[in-house]
């Protein structure tokens, strides 16, 4: 990846409000603390979405449904990705100039997070395929028979299209190549069309790597559903148990955690270091990357795996389904660990991408005057702000998972083992908490 890429992910632990070993320290007594206050003080569910939210006035959920509305939103995302398609195509071929890494890497990967915490599960009215699909079954051409998607596949699709996303950002030989970054999104559009000419709108909500991303991120906004289809707020963690409980989950989380710890990992100068040796950009670099990335993942799914499965009192069918029913706890420790760690991107390399898309084919043009932007690095002026909330989004993430692991334990568990039956998963996330925060500044 570019230098200019690399600078945005973080900085170093001596810009850390308090010495580098006590974060570690600190991080991991605090879960543990907040495992002892909830384990005596938390004795009944509370976390139940049905109960839990707020019911916003009528008009909010009729806004939210309009089609006038919707129609709006998909059709100016639309338009913004026929604009970022000519600019891929007949822009520059230097990737420091043309705006499709920046769009795909920023914009998409990141911003997409942003948006679904803030608001919800927006991909699926924002995807350009969609929207065309939509467009298509207005349309004889669009009234082909389908099949039913196979209910066995669950989201095991949307894992391996992010994982092949992760790869290229991360594993690759050229992760700013042009031509790599225009074949994974052709293989992305042609791998979508096909999928929903045959299966329906199921394969998107299955299927797609981003509309499953951005489902996983939506499950800790503040505003969901209830039974009767009204929009409600309340407490973000009462949302996390609606997160789908089908197949694949657990691996599409595997990927976004361990993705993003491998790509704090490869800012360390051992692992540099070791790139440079094997020549930084050759197969053989490549092929280390690509074998160190899945075992970042396997490890997180394995010991996740492993650690919801170790109690007693259940049933093999019962112990079989907790990993799957557990799943939802990782939420905020891929959320927050995804915030810590691309913090940078967000809000300092996002204004050089939309001034970039002013004028990408080089015409002297200022479209919607984006190329007055002056970008302010604020968190880069400000680097203990910046590690500060970091360590905020890191440890907080892992406070909630550890509170809405043991609500879920009280759902699911029998009463005699309500705790016991924690005591491994807690030890988990200490560990991928003094990992994570080691990962963020140890580099």
């Amino acid at each position: 990846m570019s230098q200019s890429t690399i600078l945005a992910h973080g900085l170093g632990a001596e810009y850390l409000p308090l010495p580098y070993t006590y974060a570690l320290i600190g991080g991991a007594w605090a879960l543990t603390a907040s495992f002892a206050i909830v384990a005596f003080a938390w004795k009944t569910p509370r976390l139940d979405p049905r109960t839990s939210g707020i019911g916003l006035p009528a008009a909010v959920t009729r806004l939210v449904d309009s089609r006038g509305v919707r129609a709006v939103v998909a059709g100016a995302a639309l338009l913004f990705t026929v604009w970022v398609a000519l600019a891929a195509v007949a822009g520059s071929d230097d990737p420091e100039i043309n705006p499709l890494p920046g769009v795909f890497y920023v914009l998409l990967w990141v911003g997409l997070v942003v948006l679904s915490v803030l608001i919800g599960p927006v991909w699926r009215v924002i995807s350009p395929v969609r929207t065309v699909a939509r467009l298509l079954s207005t349309l004889p051409i669009g009234a082909t028979a389908r099949r039913a998607y196979p209910e066995s596949w669950g989201h095991r699709p949307a894992a391996v299209g992010l994982a092949a996303f992760v790869w290229l950002e991360l594993a690759s030989p050229d992760p700013d190549s042009l031509i790599g970054i225009r074949i994974w999104l052709v293989v992305y559009v042609v791998a979508m069309a096909v999928g929903g000419l045959l299966t329906g709108t199921r394969w998107f909500a299955r299927a797609d790597p981003f509309e499953t991303y951005g489902v996983v991120a939506s499950r800790i906004a503040p505003f969901w559903r209830d039974e009767s289809g009204r929009v409600v707020v309340g407490n973000p963690l009462a949302h996390l148990s609606t997160l789908p409980e089908r197949p694949g989950m657990l691996a599409v989380m595997s990927v976004l955690l361990g993705s993003t710890a491998f790509d704090s990992f490869s800012s360390f100068p051992l692992w540099q270091r070791t790139i440079d040796d094997l020549g930084e950009g050759t197969a053989i670099a490549s092929v280390v990357s690509t074998v160190t990335l899945a075992g970042f993942i396997a490890v997180v799914a394995v010991t996740f795996w492993a650690a919801t499965r170790a109690t007693g009192g259940v049933t093999p069918h019962q112990r079989r389904r907790l990993p799957v029913q557990m799943t939802h706890t990782l939420i905020p420790i891929v959320v927050g660990y995804i915030l810590a760690h691309y913090l940078n991107y967000i809000v300092e390399r996002s204004q050089l991408v939309f001034a970039s898309l002013a004028d990408p084919l080089e015409r002297g043009w200022n479209v919607l005057w984006l190329g007055d932007i002056h970008p302010e690095y604020v968190l880069s002026s400000h680097p203990t702000v910046s590690s500060t909330l970091k360590l905020v989004f890191v440890v907080g993430g892992h406070i909630a998972a550890v509170v809405a692991a043991h609500d879920a334990s009280l759902r699911l568990l029998p009463r005699r083992h309500r705790l016991t039956g924690q005591l491994a998963l807690m030890l988990t996330m200490v560990g991928y908490t003094f990992l994570g925060l080691y990962l963020l500044f140890g580099g």
